[in-house]
């Protein structure tokens, strides 16, 4: 527990990071370092009252995580405080949490001031430390050799995401709000030329680190380190063809236009809600050794691609006394494995048949058919009955009883928020939940879902055996990420727009079925 939560601080961090040090890039290269005269521009306000909270944010989310840091090493630990202050890390962190209160003080400051003058060294500087230090708490600091090169690598790769995908925050926060100086069309085209160097500056950064972390196709594909750069690629080319499509979008802009076109507005929109997501995923990446310094347990491409071999569903489910429901802390068993296939492979029949009628009312075939979220009614009762086969119904522990248990509780909260979340969709759908802000919970929940699939690592020690459960989810959360966006789409769009991210969403939500179905731990 302790490390999902120190990830999904990293997490935090990161995007506080890209927010604080993407405003400042964005306030000296796209709005200009001279305020204009006159009246304070209510943009400029906006802007550093972000940049004020992306870096709280830093500064909270590193300190939680020395905190979590110091309570994981426990109090019977042969270690001092003094000790510990000794470490790069926690050096590191805190220049880092130093450095962001002093950007927030900073930005706070500059709110209020019609010309900066030497508030832009204090902006600048803080800025500056903020984006190298988080290069110092990660894997870079620890290698013993070509320490210098990883690190300067590092600190690219980081500054240059804060200037784009942070400088996509204050770019819908500025261009996409009010027509304030200066006009749009030249805001959108000085961020777009900014943008090119950045995305430049992160992939240089990024084939470095990878060149060195992931020593070849093996490592590429046998390790989780691995298979989650091969997923933040892939998560990267789609950014590339929003981005690039709305790089062309922008140079085809008359120069006295005043507004962007909408379709450009909800394409920089998915842009950053993807952006956001990349920055948990490296905060996953964090949490694992380097692929190339796992070499014993480190998967083959054969037994990686059985796990992707397709193969027919077995829908029988082993009897719960072969199960060792009194010991939860057992070894796994061939029973719980066949267990959870079942498990696996009833629900992707659920989530099939959501995706197929969500098809065929894309089609506009069949109105009836968008009825559809019902089914998760059904997903949640086999889940109240299958997620733990040692407690009510099937086991011997009672309801109160296994109520008690962390897991189990867990698992009953999602069965109540499937449930909700079924009966809410449904509401939407036909026309019940009129709300526009109601219609984008869905593909709010499937975007944040997919994330925390990727985010989430079972091979935190890369053991053979929880990576090779761990590889199936990668897909499962890319699938997550298209069915959210792409349905976001569906709703930002105009109707003559729409219908193509309709059936993308729909199509994804069907093949989340399928890999469900195919899903296998044997």
């Amino acid at each position: 527990m302790a490390a999902f939560l120190d990830v999904i601080l990293r997490g935090l961090a990161l995007s506080g990071q890209a927010i604080a040090v993407g405003g400042v890039v964005f306030a000296l290269l796209v709005l200009g370092p001279a305020v204009p005269s006159g009246a304070l521009p209510k943009v400029w306000r906006r802007l550093w009252t972000l940049v004020a909270l992306g870096a709280s944010g830093v500064a909270i989310a590193q300190a939680a995580s020395l905190g979590i840091l110091v309570a994981a090493l426990g109090g019977e630990a042969t270690w001092s405080l003094r000790e510990l202050a000794a470490t790069i890390y926690v050096q590191a962190s805190l220049v880092r949490i130093l450095a962001a209160a002093g950007l927030a003080v900073a930005a706070v400051a500059a709110r209020d001031r019609g010309r900066l003058g030497g508030w832009w060294g204090l902006l600048l500087g803080t800025a500056l430390i903020v984006g190298v230090s988080g290069a110092w708490t990660s894997h870079s600091a620890a290698r013993l050799e070509h320490r210098g090169v990883l690190m300067a690598l590092d600190a690219l790769h980081q500054l240059a995401a804060a200037a784009w995908i942070g400088g996509l925050v204050h770019l819908v926060a500025t261009a996409f709000s009010r027509r304030d100086e200066p006009r749009p069309v030249a805001l959108l085209r000085r961020f777009s030329s900014l943008a090119m160097v950045a995305v430049t500056a992160l992939v240089i950064g990024g084939v470095g680190l990878t060149l060195v972390y992931v020593d070849g196709v093996s490592a590429a594909l046998g390790t989780a380190y691995g298979i989650m750069v091969l997923t933040k690629i892939v998560m990267l080319a789609g950014l590339l063809v929003l981005g690039f499509a709305n790089f062309r979008t922008v140079r085809g802009l008359p120069e006295t236009s005043g507004v962007s076109p909408l379709r450009f507005r909800r394409f920089v929109e998915v842009e950053l809600g993807l952006g956001l997501t990349v920055f948990f995923a490296a905060a996953s990446l964090s949490s694992l050794p380097p692929a190339v310094d796992v070499v014993a347990d480190r998967a083959t491409p054969s037994e990686v691609a059985t796990r992707f071999t397709p193969r027919w569903p077995a829908l029988k489910s082993p009897p719960i006394d072969q199960l060792p429901v009194d010991d939860p802390a057992a070894p796994r068993t061939d029973a719980d494995r066949a267990w959870s296939e079942y498990n696996h492979h009833v629900s992707g029949l659920f989530v099939l048949l959501m995706g197929t009628l969500a098809v065929l009312h894309a089609t506009g075939l069949a109105r009836w058919a968008r009825h559809w979220p019902l089914v998760f009614l059904g997903l949640a009762a086999f889940m109240l009955v299958r997620n733990d086969p040692g407690a009510w119904p099937l086991g011997p522990q009672g309801f109160w009883a296994s109520m008690a248990e962390a897991t189990v509780l867990q698992h009953r909260f999602f069965v109540v928020l499937v449930i909700a979340f079924g009966i809410f969709e449904w509401m939407v759908r036909t026309g019940r939940l009129r709300s526009s802000s109601a219609a984008l919970v869905f593909p709010y929940l499937c975007a944040v879902g997919g994330g925390m699939l990727l985010t989430h690592s079972h091979a935190s020690l890369n053991l053979k055996s929880e990576f090779l459960l761990e590889v199936t989810h990668a897909p499962l959360g890319v699938l997550g990420l298209i069915i959210g966006w792409a349905r976001w789409l569906e709703l930002r769009l105009p109707d003559s727009e729409s219908r193509v991210p309709g059936r993308v969403w729909a199509s994804a939500l069907t093949v989340f079925g399928v890999l469900l179905l195919l899903y296998r731990e044997s």
